[in-house]
């Protein structure tokens, strides 16, 4: 139940990815209020998830020092991995990243692999944990998905390369979700470990990627809109936890 359950998961992470990229290449003139939208959603869906649900399950078998410390190597790893790669989560179609086509690609595949492992991770311990995993890595993906796309855009990619590159990459998470799987018995035991890293990820992706470009906007309709969908985010990860429990 378990495999089949992370075969449909990565599936429809990959097809938010896929949907993501038609989304651009159909509304690009809009496409900064689409992504400003689903930037606001995602973080507070992010911030719910791993704070109403990861975080909680994990501290069912782990010591509250050991559970902070590996919360904060998750949030220095990121960090790292950032920066070392060029992940750049880039939410317009005008940023200046010609040069960080191929470092944002190489980055998103590690970024997919890791997202892997955790859903892999997360349906090891329950079902209900992997699909709050699931769709808190699908609301991140999708903006993400349109910043990326519209990166390889701005680099100099036609549409069709870009958009078959990028739907290469996103390929790779179910990569990660068959490593999950071949080695299950293996990291079993750190599943706990593993969810608490992508808590770690998660909160880290909305604080330092997602809520600075929310913190941007200066039109106090947007701020209003913004702060909803924030807020939306959040509420619906509660309502999960109390439809799941």
């Amino acid at each position: 139940m378990a495999l089949i359950s992370i075969v449909l998961a990565s599936s429809l992470v990959i097809l938010s990815s896929i949907l993501a990229s038609m989304v651009v290449i159909s509304l690009k003139k809009h496409i900064n209020n689409i992504i400003f939208s689903l930037v606001s959603f995602s973080a507070g869906s992010l911030i719910g998830g791993a704070l109403l649900h990861l975080l909680p399950e994990a501290s069912n078998t782990l010591q509250n020092e050991e559970l902070f410390q590996i919360l904060l190597l998750s949030f220095v790893i990121f960090f790292l991995i950032e920066k070392v790669l060029h992940w750049r989560h880039c939410h317009k179609a005008g940023c200046k990243v010609h040069s960080f086509a191929y470092m944002n690609l190489i980055g998103d595949f590690v970024h997919n692999i890791i997202d892997g492992l955790i859903m892999s991770a997360a349906f090891l311990t329950n079902i209900k944990l992997g699909i709050i995993t699931t769709i808190a890595i699908i609301c991140h993906e999708i903006p993400q998905e349109i910043g990326d796309f519209a990166i390889l855009i701005h680099a100099g990619f036609k549409t069709k390369k870009a958009f078959l590159i990028n739907m290469f990459i996103s390929f790779s998470i179910l990569i990660g979700a068959i490593i999950g799987v071949l080695l299950s018995d293996k990291i079993s035991s750190f599943t706990n470990y593993l969810i608490t890293f992508a808590a770690g990820g998660f909160i880290y992706i909305a604080a330092v990627d997602l809520l600075p470009e929310i913190k941007k906007e200066k039109k106090n309709n947007k701020i209003i809109s913004s702060l909803f969908l924030f807020f939306s985010g959040i509420i619906i990860m509660y309502i999960l936890k109390l439809l799941l429990e």
